[in-house]
């Protein structure tokens, strides 16, 4: 398809988890390549893309599971950033062995 941007995704560690007070935004870094990000998603975070939600809740204990207990994970994103103009909204988390 002729213009279409692919989503990136990473498999690594949790580095860190941020949460801010002022708007709830839950953002995160991996240690780990990330594939080719979106051209929106300059930063080098990853945002969780409702975090009110039942899943955005979910994504976050996965997250912050993984960097409690030092495994690894797998991110994919949706291409897109309509959490936070520069980092990709997270798509799904699978929790690795």
């Amino acid at each position: 398809m002729i213009g279409a941007v692919n989503a990136s995704s990473v498999t690594g560690k949790v580095d860190r988890i941020i949460v801010r007070d002022s708007d709830g935004l839950v953002y995160v870094t991996f240690i780990g390549s990330r594939t080719e990000k979106p051209t929106c998603a300059t930063a080098s975070y990853m945002v969780i893309k409702n975090e009110a939600s039942s899943t955005g809740k979910q994504q976050l204990a996965l997250l912050l599971l993984a960097q409690a207990t030092n495994r690894t994970v797998t991110v994919a994103g949706y291409s897109a950033c309509t959490r936070w103009k520069d980092g990709e909204d997270i798509n799904y988390i699978i929790l690795n062995k």
